[in-house]
């Protein structure tokens, strides 16, 4: 069933208001009270849609992370298919970082502690490191890959780049750990 038209427009209300608060202040320091008063929408309206923040910011991270997946599967080498395994973890490590630079706000509303390891998300990342694990031949691919996924922890990030760790860096070193699949 197609959504109403009000519930479209209220979705995106919810939505856009979130963005800019979790932008402004960071996603944990946002209520949902803020973000209904934001929006302009009732707070059950709201919890209808979204029962809690890390809802409302897979949903926002969602279109972000479908392009990057899209690119995984179906872009130009070393990204996408093409590329040894190594190249392709380097490139998928420099694409993250990219993701993180901008929406980390977002990824750490939507995975926070054990919550990152149950996003969809995070099933098909950790699937595409699996598999090129798998590739390279790798002893152990199903432990590795959440073992190559772990540097990209929202938390792990946004600590790095609080104490003055540039977004080059983390690639450049993200790079060399790839080097060693």
């Amino acid at each position: 069933m197609p959504e109403r038209a009000d519930a479209a427009r209220n979705r995106a209300k919810i939505l856009a208001a979130a963005e800019e608060l979790f932008t402004a202040r960071g996603a944990a320091e946002v209520t949902m009270e803020d973000i209904a008063r934001a929006a302009g929408v009732g707070r059950g309206t709201l919890y209808r849609r979204y029962p809690d923040r890390a809802s409302i910011a897979v949903a926002l991270l969602d279109e972000h992370e479908r392009r990057l997946q899209e690119e995984l599967l179906r872009g130009e080498p070393p990204l996408g298919p093409g590329a040894p395994p190594a190249e392709r973890l380097a490139a998928f490590y420099e694409a993250m970082v990219g993701l993180l630079t901008r929406h980390a706000h977002l990824v750490l509303g939507a995975e926070v502690g054990h919550s990152r390891f149950t996003t969809g998300a995070y099933g098909f990342w950790r699937t595409h490191v699996r598999v090129l694990a798998e590739a390279a031949g790798a002893a152990d691919p199903e432990v590795l890959a959440d073992v190559l996924l772990a540097p990209l922890a929202p938390e792990l990030f946004l600590h790095q780049t609080s104490r003055g760790v540039s977004s080059e860096r983390l690639v450049r070193t993200l790079r060399q750990l790839a080097g060693l699949l």
